[in-house]
């Protein structure tokens, strides 16, 4: 199939952002030698192609444009990295060809609608496109996306990709996205619309921190919350890694960020809410998945109360430092 045809389906005709994860190798074969690669994938599609910096071994490749020039930009990655085995085949005894292999980075948020009810809509996905496609079941460090992996012929992957592109357009994240970062290259904001971004690092290719549509207002004030209050513009993957740092199994190697009026070894307190009955089976997630998912990324233990005969509320109680409390009390409200 040529890339320069593929063209936008299902009505699809907005500007979005995908990431991609890739290994160091991947990476080198999309710039090519002297960048000429990629300048020429930039050129033939008309999509903005970033890669994050970092001598570390995986990087993001962020592609961002109208739907028609993301296919096209896939299109060329695909058949780059089929060109890249076909290559590596004729030193090799191999004489099955094994099939190419992205891996993209969406919001765990977004991962139920790919998955759909039973396993709906990825069995779809697979049947209707001939494509391998598989959910990570484990968010990416300090973050709250995942990797999908699509394996097979470049026209069945893009023909995946398109179907997840419909799927990301109609259920949008639901509250705030903390992205995955190798290595951190600028630090994300939450805006008042739910969205992260990056701030402006020197280097003028800061690409988008989640899959977000473009065409959003970036004058938005930043808040994230903390107890009951709003408080302008702190880094939520600090308070992330904070809650980290004081819990029994704080990650080898991470050390302690500065968060202003956090003190760094608080003791354990304990805070409760009130949900609606109506409302805690969002909070709660299929077998209890998104209830872990907010555990995990908080540190906070969190006890949901059963139901009360003649309640229309359900109490939760979150026990933790302040740091633990606080991003627990976020993500639930976001949920």
């Amino acid at each position: 199939m040529d890339p320069a045809k593929i063209q936008s389906e299902g009505g699809l005709n907005v500007t979005l952002t995908i990431r991609l994860l890739m290994h160091g190798k991947e990476v080198g074969s999309i710039i090519g030698k002297k960048g000429e690669t990629v300048k020429k994938m930039r050129e033939e599609s008309s999509a903005r192609i970033n890669i994050s910096e970092g001598n570390c071994p995986e990087r993001i490749v962020t592609i961002t444009g109208p739907t028609d020039a993301i296919f096209k930009a896939f299109a060329m990655i695909a058949y780059k990295f089929e060109e890249d085995i076909i290559n590596s085949m004729s030193n090799s005894p191999a004489t099955s060809k094994p099939p190419v292999t992205l891996r993209l980075v969406v919001p765990a948020s977004q991962c139920g609608s790919l998955i759909g009810k039973g396993g709906s809509k990825i069995k779809e996905m697979r049947e209707s496109t001939g494509a391998q496609v598989q959910v990570a079941g484990d968010m990416l460090p300090s973050s709250t996306e995942r990797a999908v992996t699509i394996s097979g012929t470049p026209e069945a992957i893009i023909q995946c990709v398109k179907q997840i592109c419909v799927v990301i357009l109609e259920s949008p994240p639901k509250g705030a996205t903390i992205p995955y970062r190798p290595k951190p290259a600028s630090t994300p904001v939450i805006f008042s619309g739910g969205q992260v971004r990056a701030q402006a690092p020197a280097a003028p290719t800061a690409p988008y921190m989640s899959l977000v549509l473009t065409h959003q207002p970036l004058h938005k004030p930043a808040y994230t919350i903390q107890g009951q209050y709003a408080i302008p513009h702190p880094d939520l993957t600090k308070l992330h890694q904070l809650a980290m740092q004081q819990t029994p199994f704080t990650p080898l190697g991470q050390t302690t960020p500065a968060f202003p009026g956090l003190d760094a070894s608080p003791p354990a307190s304990t805070h409760e809410l009130t949900i609606p009955n109506d409302l805690i089976g969002c909070i709660i997630g299929r077998q209890g998945t998104k209830i872990n998912e907010i555990r995990q990324m908080s540190g906070a233990q969190i006890k949901i109360a059963n139901a009360m005969e003649g309640s229309s509320e359900r109490q939760i109680t979150i026990t933790g430092t302040p740091a633990n409390i606080s991003l627990a009390q976020y993500l639930i409200n976001a949920r």
